[in-house]
């Protein structure tokens, strides 16, 4: 890899240190494609990101021989998935009976998943992390891009590349400089995320995992419950103008903790809104750019499969993209061929989320998924398929120079 102090050369310039970005970097990395990947923090230590390592996943770090390391870091285990609906609390999927090594979803803060991804990455001669260093534009010559412009330190560096993938989430500062154009679906709901100091006296919630319940979630961050609010779409402006305390007898009435326990929630700044979107590109490509993971694809929080999707898409892109980086090529046409790899898959899941979120139901009328579940008894095992699987599985391979 060509240093200088100011540019890098590499054979792949990833956008975005979170599960797509790491996971690809290390798959290219470790068939020698020469790969820098850009993160604009300084470390993954945020709150409220997905903690979903569904068996799909794990399975790719079976394939990979980093399984059993990953799963000596704290994490819970959950062979079902419980949510109450209309008052009953249902079994909506199971994981036992899929056909891998582990039949269930690991509850693992993404922090230690990215900085465990890092670290793996990291020990192979042809990665590099660029930490602090923030996307700031495409650098494109004769109608193709060939590289990025960054900032570090408040100064600018250029990352010059045969290829730029963007794995920057479902703010894509990438997909937007590209101009590549898109589908939103919409949501009707939104999530507002804060955090609660543990206590002895709490009450026990399962497994860790609990929710949803009563359109709360809570979620067991060892010192702290991280805690999900779900709200209709556009109403957090209408909870600030009522001010915080009415918000918090308002979580008070569906949480398990009364108001007063939700007294060092004291200002807005330590509530975080997390605007649900359902949306995807009509493209993910142009002459030397991919985008994949949220940056092509946003998907709800429902399932909690949006991690797990982009590292399938990421498997699916080494797969069939490293051979041509390798030989010093890589054409629209065989960028192309990874949009059509993972088309479906997106698409069927974000069927599934729509139908899932869209139908308003009036005050008072409830929910026939507890009756729907009851009767047919081998729905959990068909959704647990759906969830921990996805409608198309992605294996690591090793691919080298043609």
């Amino acid at each position: 890899m060509d240093r200088t102090a100011e540019t890098l050369t590499a054979d792949c310039c990833i956008v975005g240190g979170g599960p797509a970005g790491l996971m690809l970097g290390y798959l290219l990395a470790r068939a020698g494609v020469q790969v820098v990947v850009l993160e604009k923090h300084a470390d993954f230590l945020r709150d409220f990101r997905g903690d979903t390592i569904h068996p799909s996943t794990l399975q790719i770090m079976h394939h990979l021989g980093l399984l059993e390391d990953l799963l000596k870091l704290p994490h819970q285990r959950a062979e079902k998935l419980q949510a109450e609906v209309g008052g009953e609390e249902v079994t909506l999927a199971n994981f036992t009976r899929l056909p891998v090594k582990c039949k269930f979803i690991a509850f693992m803060p993404q922090w230690d998943f990215l900085n465990f991804l890092a670290e793996r990455a990291s020990a192979l001669p042809g990665f590099t992390l660029l930490q602090s260093c923030a996307f700031d534009d495409l650098i494109t010559a004769d109608g193709r891009v060939c590289g990025v412009r960054a900032i570090a330190d408040g100064q600018t560096r250029e990352i010059r590349a045969r290829l730029v993938v963007g794995c920057d989430g479902r703010h894509s500062k990438v997909r937007e400089k590209a101009q590549l154009s898109g589908k939103s679906f919409g949501a009707p709901r939104d999530v507002v995320w804060f955090r609660l100091d543990k206590r002895e006296e709490d009450p026990q919630w399962g497994m860790g995992h609990k929710g949803p319940k009563q359109n709360f979630i809570m979620i067991d961050r060892g010192s702290f419950w991280q805690c999900g609010y779900s709200i209709t779409k556009g109403q957090f402006g209408e909870l600030e103008a009522a001010g915080i305390d009415a918000f918090k007898q308002q979580v008070a009435t569906v949480s398990p903790f009364p108001a007063d326990r939700l007294a060092e929630l004291d200002r807005w700044s330590k509530l975080r809104l997390l605007e649900i979107r359902i949306d995807r590109l009509d493209s993910w490509a142009k002459e030397g750019l991919l985008c994949i993971g949220d940056a092509a694809h946003a998907m709800s929080p429902i399932g909690g499969v949006g991690v797990n999707l982009a590292i399938q898409d990421a498997v699916a892109t080494a797969n069939l993209l490293t051979r041509p980086l390798l030989n010093g090529e890589v054409s629209l046409h065989q960028l192309n061929k990874v949009q059509r790899r993972r088309q479906f898959p997106t698409c069927a899941t974000q069927f599934i989320q729509i139908k899932m979120s869209g139908k308003k139901r009036e005050p008072g009328q409830t929910s026939p998924i507890p009756r729907i579940v009851k009767r047919y008894r081998f729905l959990p095992y068909v959704f647990g398929w759906m969830i921990g699987l996805g409608f198309r599985r992605e294996t690591p391979r090793r691919v080298g120079k043609a």
